[in-house]
């Protein structure tokens, strides 16, 4: 294979190894550009190389995506390869038949590969919508946020953070990987979604501090160490939480994604920044960074107006180059610097 072949082949590998792992809709696959490589191959190996990458992936194999999904993309996949040879290719038809078999379950996992080589894990719903709430799923902000933090890892070294509205977790648990900060706040104010979140917190090797929610022992995990960050995960309802609570976290810097989804949640949102800034008085300035995606202008003008009625300066952030995970839409995103 010549040199650019190779390097397509890898290109391709890598994109379909990306987009399973994180469990993507089947149509943001590069199928188009696979048949293509298969035509112009004698062989299976380039469809045996896809199976390894993907349903054999070791994550995979001891963090499984959704049964269903996995069916539909073997059942893609064999479809891809009976279009352009003859010979059916057994190793497609054995993990095809080992999945049948599985049982349906309400969570999967998904996992996202960082640029240490390392991944986060997260069991997640595999509904969007499930307990009444949204925050069991990672959504398209909490990449965006992520990929940012991986380029401006020094924003968090050594310092407190304290995500608002965590959801599954992606975000933090990058930041503890690849920042090195001194300790990790955190919070949602959902049952589930903080059960959940602790239990991906602890799936990534962390361990969490007592608390909300008494740390336990999660199947698989990696032993703590003395270099990881001080974890909590803490139940924060933003329309019940006093200055008191807030002041405790002593945070050094304050994150959120996806969290400007209605304008109810946007003013509770707001009046927690304010608090959060009344709590400076007699010290620096705190930097708080929310990212968005733009799905309604009038909302993201309400957030900016909002700030501005609270006394809460605030700047865009440039779009940022890293593009490590894959979207499930290509949507517009946005984030905000706050200073509080």
């Amino acid at each position: 294979m010549a040199p650019e072949e190779s390097a397509d082949a890898a290109g391709l590998l890598q994109s379909f190894e990306r987009r399973f792992l994180a469990a993507r809709v089947l149509c943001s696959f590069p199928w188009q550009s696979l048949e293509e490589k298969l035509r112009d191959s004698s062989d299976s190996q380039l469809l045996l190389d896809v199976l390894q990458k993907t349903v054999k992936h070791p994550l995979c194999v001891k963090h499984p995506p959704s049964a269903k999904f996995v069916r539909c993309f073997l059942s893609e996949l064999i479809k891809k390869h009976e279009a352009v040879h003859a010979e059916p290719l057994d190793e497609l038809y054995e993990a095809l038949a080992e999945v049948l078999t599985a049982e349906e379950s309400t969570q999967c996992h998904r996992s996202y590969l960082l640029p240490s080589g390392e991944a986060v894990t997260l069991s997640e719903s595999t509904a969007l919508v499930s307990h009444g709430t949204t925050g069991l799923v990672t959504w398209d902000a909490a990449l965006y946020l992520t990929e940012w933090a991986v380029e401006n890892p020094a924003t968090f070294t050594d310092r407190t953070v304290l995500e608002l509205g965590s959801g599954a977790g992606l975000t933090g648990l990058a930041i503890c990987k690849l920042c090195r900060p001194k300790a990790y706040v955190f919070s949602d104010c959902h049952s589930q979604v903080l059960k959940q979140l602790q239990g991906n917190v602890l799936l990534n090797g962390l361990s969490v501090e007592p608390g909300v929610t008494p740390p336990r022992q999660h199947p698989g995990c990696d032993t703590p160490d003395s270099e990881k960050p001080t974890v909590t995960v803490a139940q924060l309802d933003w329309d019940l939480v006093t200055a008191p609570q807030l002041s405790a976290f002593q945070p050094d810097i304050v994150i959120a994604a996806d969290v400007l989804y209605c304008p109810e949640t946007i003013l509770s949102l707001v009046a927690v920044l304010q608090t959060l800034s009344a709590c400076r008085k007699d010290r620096s300035a705190l930097d708080a960074y929310i990212a968005f995606t733009i799905r309604n202008l009038e909302t993201c003008q309400l957030f900016t107006a909002e700030l501005g009625r609270a006394g809460i300066r605030w700047e865009a952030v440039p779009r940022h180059n890293q593009k490590l995970f894959p979207y499930e839409a290509l949507s517009e995103m946005g984030m905000l610097k706050l200073t509080l």
